[in-house]
């Protein structure tokens, strides 16, 4: 039977970061959120103790900030000390928001077993077990916050430049069965961040791939062969980061592809959702209907506890009721007043009230000009992309990416705000 191990890939910690584009968070809620963070990290550290790992990966990221606090170097150094303590070495580069200069600090020496991997070369390791050579670890990390752009990150890190750069201290290298790359990179999807060509991960000689810097975890080429992994970030930290999070435990086996599994750390997760009241009676249904479509996010995340973004969505007579002043904010206080697992961040009413459209075309007053103008307009997405960014230009703003991949969402979210400035909110046009 060939040789197997087992280590864990977690990435982008950001210890000490700020939670950031919260709306009306409550006093227990901003408590609650400073902790997640840490909490997330040492899950990390429990899974791995949990697992007897091999050894650990963290690539790079592992603080948010190149001026680190006292607190927070010393919360990231216990985690490693633990795994120390059990036997486990753990590996470590830097990223783009603790790059290697901010690490030159006297506050604290790695612990036995812990290696960071250097930023102005690759640098290389042997991992042993019971004496005998097991895996080959190669990477590099970001030496400042800006990679230089004519450099590839990944050059130099490969099984044999490994093999070349242990020869003399451990000529046994060539009998380890595995090898694994560490990097925090842009990969192909950030090309400001170090980018690198996927291929060229594939033809370097490496089983595993342990990368960083992308916060949403991924496998490539695909999830039956994930010989690249971004373990994506521990904790989301906004809501732009919303579903679970967690870290990857990688197992090598001779003559086998990697096997990938993914561990949830998360305590707090952000989730966007979007509630049909459609089938709402009263206004006073809604906080319920909000509070089960909760319940199934939550179950899928794996989580403790959530934050959310909610939209109301959906055709309903209600629609001028929830215009009202202060009534989706009441709802909001009603949600948040029912479970304390939950917070919603924000209510949205993305409701439509009950129109017959083709009724009002039909008529021919001002409405029916309205309609048949909007849907030419949006018969021609160009047109429509290029008048978006005229108007932006005369304001001296960039048109958000994010704008030009919902265009028609928001022309036709548009059409139906028009309508209701039209019906004035009485229910009649």
């Amino acid at each position: 039977m060939g040789q197997k191990l087992t280590f864990l890939h977690a990435a982008d910690l950001h210890l000490g970061a700020p939670f950031r584009g919260l709306r009306a968070l409550s006093e227990a809620w901003s408590a609650r959120l400073m902790d997640a963070i840490p909490e997330a990290y040492e899950r990390v550290i429990d899974a791995a103790l949990a697992r007897k790992v091999d050894f650990a990966v963290f690539a790079g990221d592992i603080f948010d900030s190149s001026h680190v606090s006292y607190g927070d170097y010393r919360r990231f150094f216990t985690g490693l000390e633990r795994l120390s303590a059990a036997g486990i070495p753990s590996f470590l580069c830097t990223g783009n928001h603790d790059p290697y200069t901010s690490w030159q600090s006297d506050l604290f020496a790695l612990p036995d077993g812990a290696v960071m991997l250097p930023a102005a070369k690759p640098g290389f390791h042997l991992v042993r077990r019971d004496g005998e050579p097991l895996c080959l670890v190669g990477g590099r990390g970001f030496y400042s916050q800006a990679w230089p752009i004519d450099e590839n990150i990944a050059e130099g890190v490969t099984r044999a430049a490994a093999l070349e750069a242990l020869a003399s201290a451990e000529p046994d290298a060539v009998q380890a069965p595995f090898a694994v790359g560490v990097l925090h990179t842009g990969f192909d999807l950030d090309l400001q961040k170090a980018p690198v060509d996927p291929e060229q991960l594939l033809r370097a000689g490496m089983d595993y791939w342990a990368l960083g810097h992308i916060h949403k975890k991924m496998l490539y080429p695909s999830i039956n062969d994930p010989r690249i992994g971004f373990s994506g970030c521990i904790q989301g930290r906004d809501i732009r980061e919303t579903g679970e999070r967690g870290c990857f435990a990688v197992t090598l086996s001779e003559g086998a592809l990697p096997a990938v599994e993914f561990i949830p750390t998360a305590s707090v997760v952000w989730e966007r959702l979007d509630v049909d009241v459609s089938e709402c009676a009263a206004v006073a249904e809604i906080p319920e209907q909000v509070t089960r479509a909760l319940f199934r996010a939550n179950g899928k995340a794996r989580c403790e506890e959530m934050c959310a973004r909610v939209r109301l969505v959906g055709t309903t007579p209600l629609h001028d009721l929830l215009l009202r002043p202060g009534v989706v904010d009441d709802l909001r206080e009603q949600i948040n007043d029912r479970y304390p697992e939950f917070f919603c961040d924000a209510l949205l009413n993305a409701t439509r009230a009950p129109l017959d459209k083709a009724a009002l075309v039909k008529e021919g007053m001002f409405p029916s000009v309205l309609l048949r103008a909007a849907r030419a307009q949006r018969a021609n997405v160009a047109d429509e992309v290029a008048y978006l960014q005229d108007e932006f230009l005369n304001r001296g703003v960039a048109l958000p990416s994010s704008c030009l991949k919902s265009v028609n969402e928001l022309a036709a979210g548009a059409e139906n705000l028009v309508l209701d400035l039209l019906r004035g909110g009485e229910g009649r046009l």
